[in-house]
C-alpha cells in the first residue's frame, strides 16, 4: 500500500514540473523578440559646443588689429564689442590681442548667426566671449595629451642647429641651454659634441604643441659626460649631476645665448678700433645688436654710466664680497635697471650694441675677484646646495632609472666628416 502511494505520488510531482516547464516555454515564445537598442553616436564638442550645429569661421590677427577691428569687419555691432570688452577685463584685457593668433567667429546653423567670438591665446588656452544674450567671457582650456619623447644629436655647428638640422623644436635646445647654463660652455662646444634629452612633449587636437618637462639629458663634450637629473622631492627641487651636486652654480657660464666668442682674455690684446696693442680683461661675445643681456648672478647694481672712450654704456654688478661682474657696449638698458638695485641671476639688464669703442655689435664682459680682473671663461664657482642626506636614497633611485632609459636612446648615425 505504502509504495503504491509512493508513486503516485512521484507521478504527481513529475506532472507538475513538466507543466511548468512547458507554460515556461509557451509565454516565451509567445513574446516578441525585443530588437536591441540602437547605440547613438557620440556628439563631438569643440569649445564646449556641439560641433554639428555650427559652422566656423577662422581667420588669423592681422598687425596692429585690434578686437574692435576683428568683430565689425564681421558684422558685429560697436555696442556689443564695448559691452564685451567691459565685460571681458576681469579675465581677459582685450587690448592682449596679439598678431598672428587664431580667431574663429562661431555662427548657428542653418541661420548663420554669429552667436561666440573665440581668441586662442595659445594651443591650449582660448577665450571664448558669447555675442548674444550675456554678453559673458569665459576661459577654456583644451585637453592637452602628454607623450614621453626622447632625442639625441651630434653637434655639427651649434645646439641649436642640431636642433633644426633634425627637424625637432627649437625650444628644447633652448631649454636644454638652460639647464646646463652653469656646467656647459655653449661658445666652447665642438664639432662632434653629442647629446640625449628625455622630456615631455604636449599634443592638443593630436597636434605638436610644445615641450613639457624635461626629465634626463647627457651632454658629452671633449669627452667629458656631463648628466642631468631633475629630482623633486622633501622641498629639494632641481637638476643635479650623478653625485647629486646641484647643476646651479653661483654664476652663470655666459650672460647672452647662442653667439660666439670674437675676443678672449688678453693682456696683450690689438685693439681693432685704436690699432694699438693693450690688455684685454673680459671677453667679447659677438652678437646682433638687441640681443638680450643677462645678470650672471644675484647682485646689486653699483654702477650705470656711459663711457664713451671705451665701454660705451655699462653696468657693474657686486655679487658679493669678492665678486662681480661688469657689461658694456650696451644698446639700453632693461626696464628698472638703474644703481643700488637688486638684480637675480638671469635676469635681463639690457641688450647687445656698439656704443663707445666698437668695431661692431658685442658685448664686452668681465669678471672682477677682489677687484682685479680674472678670465671669465676660467671661473670656477662652487655648486648651491647638493642633495640632502634625507634624499640621497630617493635621488639614487631616480638617478639609476634614468641612466636605463638614457641608454636606450641611440645617438644618430655619424656622418662622414666625424669619421
Amino acid at each position: 500500500m505504502k509504495n503504491k502511494i509512493l508513486k503516485i505520488s512521484l507521478i504527481l510531482v513529475s506532472a507538475i514540473i513538466i507543466s511548468g516547464i512547458v507554460l515556461f516555454v509557451i509565454q516565451n515564445c509567445s513574446q516578441p523578440t525585443k530588437a536591441p537598442i540602437p547605440v547613438q553616436p557620440k556628439i563631438k564638442m569643440v569649445w564646449e559646443m556641439p560641433l554639428d550645429s555650427i559652422s566656423i569661421d577662422t581667420f588669423k590677427v592681422r598687425p596692429n588689429q585690434c578686437l574692435s577691428d576683428l568683430l565689425t569687419d564681421r558684422g558685429i555691432g560697436l555696442s556689443t564689442i564695448d559691452q564685451i570688452a567691459k565685460n571681458s577685463r576681469l579675465i581677459f584685457d582685450v587690448r592682449r590681442i596679439k598678431s598672428g593668433n587664431t580667431c574663429y567667429l562661431i555662427r548657428k546653423k542653418p541661420t548663420r548667426t554669429p552667436t561666440h567670438f573665440i581668441y586662442e591665446e595659445s594651443a591650449a588656452n582660448y577665450y571664448k566671449f558669447e555675442l548674444t544674450n550675456s554678453l559673458s567671457v569665459s576661459k577654456g582650456v583644451k585637453d592637452i595629451d602628454t607623450v614621453r619623447s626622447s632625442m639625441s644629436g651630434i653637434i655639427e655647428t651649434s645646439l641649436w642647429n642640431s636642433f633644426i638640422d633634425n627637424g625637432a623644436d627649437p625650444n628644447l635646445a633652448i631649454a636644454l641651454s638652460d639647464i646646463f647654463a652653469w656646467t656647459v660652455d655653449f661658445f666652447g662646444i665642438q664639432k662632434g659634441d653629442r647629446f640625449k634629452v628625455i622630456y615631455d612633449k604636449y599634443y592638443v587636437d593630436e597636434k605638436f604643441a610644445g615641450i613639457g618637462m624635461i626629465y634626463t639629458a647627457l651632454f658629452e663634450s671633449s669627452g667629458e659626460r656631463i648628466y642631468a637629473y631633475y629630482f623633486d622631492k622633501n622641498g629639494q627641487v632641481g637638476y643635479f649631476d650623478e653625485a647629486g651636486n646641484s647643476l646651479r652654480k653661483a654664476f652663470l657660464k655666459a650672460p647672452l645665448n647662442f653667439s660666439r666668442v670674437s675676443s678672449r682674455f688678453s693682456s696683450n690684446r690689438f685693439h681693432p678700433v685704436l690699432k694699438i696693442r693693450r690688455p684685454h680683461y673680459g671677453v667679447d661675445y659677438a652678437a646682433p645688436t638687441g640681443t638680450p643681456v643677462y645678470s650672471i648672478g644675484d647682485g646689486v647694481i653699483i654702477k650705470k654710466t656711459y663711457q664713451g672712450a671705451g665701454g660705451g654704456n655699462y653696468l657693474t654688478i657686486k655679487h658679493n664680497s669678492v665678486y662681480s661682474s661688469q657689461y658694456m657696449h650696451l644698446s639700453k638698458y632693461a626696464k628698472g635697471i638703474s644703481e643700488g638695485v637688486r638684480v637675480k641671476q638671469g635676469q635681463l639688464i639690457g641688450f647687445v650694441g656698439m656704443t663707445g669703442l666698437a668695431s661692431g655689435p658685442h658685448l664686452d664682459f668681465r669678471i672682477y675677484f677682489n677687484g682685479s680682473p680674472v678670465d671669465p671663461l676660467k671661473v670656477k664657482t662652487p655648486p648651491v646646495e647638493p642633495i640632502k642626506t634625507e634624499n640621497k636614497f630617493y635621488f639614487a633611485a631616480v638617478r639609476d632609472s634614468m641612466n636605463k632609459e638614457l641608454e636606450t636612446v641611440v645617438y644618430p648615425a655619424l656622418k662622414p666628416s666625424h669619421r
